[in-house]
């Protein structure tokens, strides 16, 4: 069953290769999405696929890469929209 989430990491998450990291790791779990920077310095994910896959791309956002510090995760359920791929986007 395809789901999609909507995540926004707080902490340490910007200059820490986050981004890089959790598209390889999308990628590698088969998960279509982005994820971006914002502004207030927190990180936002867009996942969709299958439950199990989405499930395990969100237990490693709560982690992050070796040099993040996740403080905080929120996570939100959207109706899927069928994307494409996993990019880092600005």
């Amino acid at each position: 069953m395809a789901v999609r989430v909507r995540m926004t990491i707080t902490g340490r998450v910007q200059g820490v290769f986050f981004r890089d990291s959790c598209q390889q790791t999308a990628r590698r779990l088969g998960v279509n999405g982005w994820v971006r920077n914002r502004a207030d310095g927190s990180v936002e994910v867009a996942a969709e696929g299958d439950d199990g896959a989405v499930g395990a791309l969100a237990a490693w956002c709560r982690e992050g890469p070796p040099r993040a510090d996740v403080v905080d995760m929120r996570i939100t359920y959207e109706e899927p929209e069928g994307l494409d791929g996993f990019r880092v986007t600005r």
